[in-house]
């Protein structure tokens, strides 16, 4: 990490100071504010996601969250004179972002929650942890962080008590089985974004700035695969599907990827990827009430594992 990344400086979206020690409690106070957000919107967009199946397709339906949350950061940025102009190699760089983490990943997403229910998928994503640190060590030179590490392996254990089930009857030819997979791939498409992100704001580039103009190209991209694939561009005019898609345009979108891309600089990736070993926790708990999700020993075995195996690295301090 470059000297440059270090020094403290103020973060344009939640006038966060960012320091490498000595952080003081109104910093952990803000961060712990930032972590509870993403964790508490996140839980809840798994199921605001199965609204938006049924008579739009998945890739216009991500096309539609993307477009309208860029345009509206970007109208926001505008209205409070923001710095908008930037490099050729830093719209690459937006670019990239969005093709990682606003875009493709959210598709599979979508098409996986057809087959398993929200609260699964959710699960699944707690393997982002490990991705970020090993890719955090591969691509921004970052330290392993055993007490982060330990703790995402208990949580693994939980995950794989909790997907029990799928575990002993996987078959390749199940298209539950193939949904695991698209969550997968996503996971680890998410991951890379979020080092795509780390090492955007390392370069001084704002989150606000940065997630508007990806989750723009976002959009584009999923309307440019919706047009190749020769996908219609289909809307429902339901009060369901219109509450969903600006649910997860404003708050799935703009409010928790600013919440924990912000984050991500605070404390690292690694660390920030817990958010993922949470979110399950009310993914699970809405998918209870609202998809007859049936809780089996495993199942609450698991649970409890993945919830002592975050609270075990999040406690530890960032040094160890």
């Amino acid at each position: 990490m470059t000297n440059r990344a270090k020094a403290p400086y103020e973060n344009q979206v939640t006038g966060l100071h960012r320091v490498t020690s000595g952080s003081t409690v109104g910093n952990e106070l803000k961060n712990a504010a930032l972590y509870v957000t993403s964790v508490l919107i996140w839980g809840s967009t798994w199921l605001a996601i199965r609204y938006q199946l049924g008579a739009v397709d998945p890739l216009a339906s991500v096309a539609y969250r993307f477009l309208i949350s860029g345009a509206i950061l970007l109208i926001y940025c505008r209205a409070r004179g923001m710095k908008l102009a930037y490099t050729v190699k830093d719209h690459l760089y937006f670019f990239l972002l969005a093709a990682l983490l606003f875009s493709v990943n959210y598709w599979l997403v979508y098409l996986a929650e057809i087959y398993i229910t929200s609260g699964l998928v959710a699960i699944m994503f707690t393997a982002i942890l490990f991705f970020n640190v090993f890719f955090g060590a591969l691509f921004l030179k970052t330290r392993i962080r055993w007490s982060v590490v330990a703790g995402g392996v208990v949580g693994i254990v939980g995950v794989g008590l909790i997907f029990l089930d799928e575990i002993l009857a996987f078959d390749l030819s199940n298209r539950t089985t193939m949904a695991l997979v698209w969550v997968l791939v996503g996971v680890i498409m998410a991951s890379l974004g979020n080092i795509v992100s780390a090492r955007n704001q390392q370069a001084g580039l704002p989150v606000l700035q940065t997630n508007a103009y990806s989750m723009i190209y976002g959009g584009l991209i999923m309307a440019c695969i919706t047009l190749v694939t020769g996908t219609p561009f289909t809307f429902d005019c339901s009060f369901v599907y219109i509450a969903s898609l600006f649910y997860l345009a404003v708050f799935g979108s703009i409010v928790a990827f600013s919440a924990y891309l912000t984050l991500i600089g605070n404390i690292g990736a690694d660390k920030a990827a817990y958010i993922a070993f949470l979110t399950p926790i009310i993914a699970l708990a809405l998918s209870t009430i609202f998809e007859n999700y049936d809780w089996p020993s495993n199942a609450i075995l698991g649970v409890a594992l993945v919830t002592a195996g975050n609270f075990f690295a999040v406690l530890k301090k960032a040094n160890s």
